[in-house]
């Protein structure tokens, strides 16, 4: 699953959007992009980005129970990709803390998910991150859409540095 956030990106209201997409065998299954409850304070974005990856985990985890009840077994970890780099390490460090409690709760039940070993948060650069699509508008960016042949190479590096 790739995740991002326009941080207070909503001119009129300063709302951010959060929007991910999630592949399984080299194809989309599901995504979203819609604007936040709630008004972001955070100065970096950080608020906003856990909101959006814990709805992605929210969802990702009711599309596995499906599969399984469908007799499809699931093996392995949840792969979140996002480019954050406060986010990505601050989902394994149970010291963060979060002032805001809607954000907080956000927070926790992310790092919950990768300490329970349901989840792996990585880094992935901005320009190789397919969600942007569904958080900022386009004008003067060519998206990158991962094919067949570089999605492997996209997860391979990106899961290097997974523990």
């Amino acid at each position: 699953m790739f995740v991002d956030s326009d941080h207070a990106g909503d001119k009129s209201s300063r709302r951010s959007r959060t929007g991910y997409v999630i592949w399984a065998n080299f194809g989309i299954i599901d995504w979203l992009s819609k604007k936040q409850s709630t008004v972001e304070a955070s100065v970096f974005g950080a608020d906003a980005e856990f909101c959006a990856m814990r709805h992605g985990i929210e969802t990702l985890r009711g599309i596995r129970y499906k599969l399984r009840m469908m007799g499809i077994p699931i093996e392995g970890a949840m792969r979140i990709f996002g480019d954050n780099m406060s986010v990505v390490n601050n989902s394994s460090k149970p010291e963060s803390t979060l002032k805001k409690k809607s954000n907080s709760i956000c927070y926790h039940l992310v790092r919950e998910a990768v300490s329970m070993g349901e989840a792996l948060v990585a880094h992935i650069p901005t320009k190789k991150k397919f969600a942007d699509l569904f958080t900022k508008a386009l004008s003067g960016m060519t998206p990158h859409i991962p094919t067949k042949k570089n999605f492997a190479d996209l997860f391979t590096k990106a899961l290097s540095g997974m523990t």
